[in-house]
């Protein structure tokens, strides 16, 4: 029985690194790979894609993806470090009966310790030990419906992904010390009727559960990546942790020491000066009354918490480094199917969709009124980083948000799906496997994988 079972290991094991090795195979294209290895400079591990990982070892930084999508997290992850090791993934898309994302996800990085279930209904002990969890959790509205007296806990609003997050980190028996999200821009400023409420529940419940908090909107461009996409990420490590205990002072943290900081320099904007106060009350008098009366708190694009203490800053990018523009990641013209091009009839669409407007319209009701919008490059400018990736982005339908460039040939035409990926750094055809245009709405869902490579980075130094 002993040996049976010492042969179903290795034949897993061999399995297990076969897979990767056909995974790796998938290469980022010519100038992503090389804007990633000079990121590399200083804590490069092994080689850019030697990251056949099995099984655990002292050292390694268990990886538990929540909300995974097709694996954006893991990805610039494993690319920063062989230490990241993903134990337990999770993706579940509630609106559709094909799980393309989750299948997508088990295509390249195979299905064990992957759940394609309603994390709603996924009980926290049946996901493994972790020292990482990541994650870019929806955009919802995140206040809190009922305080529970008998069990000291909260209850938010049904179906809010973050509480989900928070029940996995309050129940989990053995306490996840590192945390890794990323969410929209405007999460620091919604709900707009009590501004910055949703995140200041946000960093209330993480400081409640012991962790301190830092957070910075980037925008993948200003660090020489080749998409315009502006989102938020968070950064939280148990308030015991060696990060957390090497805090001297947190605006110091904020403008030069913290992970962001040393990933993504910045200069304070204006008088540089860094606002501080404090969250105050239990986390349904924080949903009930955050912003509802002066003083007014603002959680600016930079900032670190501690103690539910906030010290916040306006910032800019400082960035010196190698760029990748939207020109350099194009496929050659004899690559490209023809049925992303656009035809002689079509492109007048294009052309108005596009254009500046200043027109009556009418509503179904009968209600005249006037529109106007101004126009947006046509075709888009291949000397500049891209604008940001809609989950609209495919099809072949005419569409004023749609990316379209111009050929060396003179013919216009639509963006392929493999462009798409390498906007968001990721490997070639790593959505292969679904129709083009749900690979478009799963590359707009998806993040830019050299931030998180950044920051991979940076934990894996900080991280003992």
């Amino acid at each position: 029985m002993e040996k049976s079972g010492k042969k179903y290991s290795e034949s897993k094991e061999l399995k297990r690194t076969y897979e990767i090795q056909q995974r790796n195979e998938r290469k980022l294209c010519e100038p992503v790979a090389t804007y990633s290895s000079a990121c590399h400079d200083i804590f490069k591990q092994l080689t850019l894609f030697d990251n056949i990982n099995v099984g655990i070892t002292p050292g390694d930084i268990r990886v538990v993806e929540l909300f995974a999508g097709v694996g954006g997290f893991r990805i610039g992850l494993e690319r920063a470090s062989d230490r990241y090791k993903v134990v337990w993934s999770n993706q579940w898309e509630p609106s559709t009966k094909r799980q393309d994302a989750s299948i997508i996800y088990c295509n390249r990085f195979g299905m064990e310790g992957h759940s394609n279930e309603d994390i709603n209904t996924v009980p926290t002990d049946l996901i493994p030990e972790s020292d990482l969890l990541v994650g870019g959790f929806p955009c919802q509205d995140y206040s809190v419906a009922t305080t529970l007296k008998r069990s000291g806990g909260i209850e938010g609003k049904k179906g809010v992904l973050w509480w989900q997050i928070y029940r996995i980190l309050k129940e989990s028996k053995h306490h996840i010390p590192y945390l890794f999200f990323e969410n929209v821009d405007r999460l620091l400023k919604s709900p707009a009727s009590q501004r910055g409420r949703d995140f200041a529940i946000i960093l209330a419940s993480l400081s409640d559960l012991g962790y301190t908090v830092e957070w910075r909107v980037i925008n993948a461009a200003d660090y020489g990546m080749p998409q315009r996409r502006r989102r938020t990420y968070i950064v939280a490590y148990e308030t015991n942790s060696s990060i957390s205990q090497s805090i001297v002072d947190n605006a110091s943290w904020v403008e030069k020491d913290g992970i962001f900081a040393k990933c993504f320099p910045i200069m304070l904007k204006l008088n540089g000066k860094i606002e501080e106060f404090n969250i105050e009350g239990k986390l349904d008098e924080v949903s009930s009354n955050f912003n509802k009366k002066a003083p007014f708190h603002i959680f600016y694009n930079a900032g670190v918490m501690s103690n539910r203490k906030v010290y916040t800053a306006e910032t800019v990018a400082l960035y010196d480094g190698p760029r990748i523009n939207l020109g350099d990641i194009l496929l050659n013209e004899n690559e490209v199917d023809k049925s992303f091009f656009i035809s002689d009839t079509e492109l007048p669409r294009w052309q108005y969709l596009k254009g500046s407007k200043k027109e009556k319209r009418t509503t179904t009701d009968g209600f005249e009124y006037n529109y106007s919008e101004g126009p947006m490059a046509f075709p888009d400018y291949l000397n500049q980083p891209s604008r940001t990736i809609i989950t609209g982005e495919g099809g072949s339908g005419p569409s004023r948000f749609k990316h379209v460039i111009l050929s060396p040939d003179g013919r216009y035409r639509r963006l392929t799906p493999i462009e798409l990926e390498r906007l968001n750094m990721f490997p070639d055809n790593h959505t292969e496997g679904s129709t083009d245009s749900r690979r478009a709405f799963l590359m707009g869902n998806a993040l830019v994988t050299g931030i998180i490579e950044r920051v991979g980075l940076e934990l894996s130094r900080r991280i003992k």
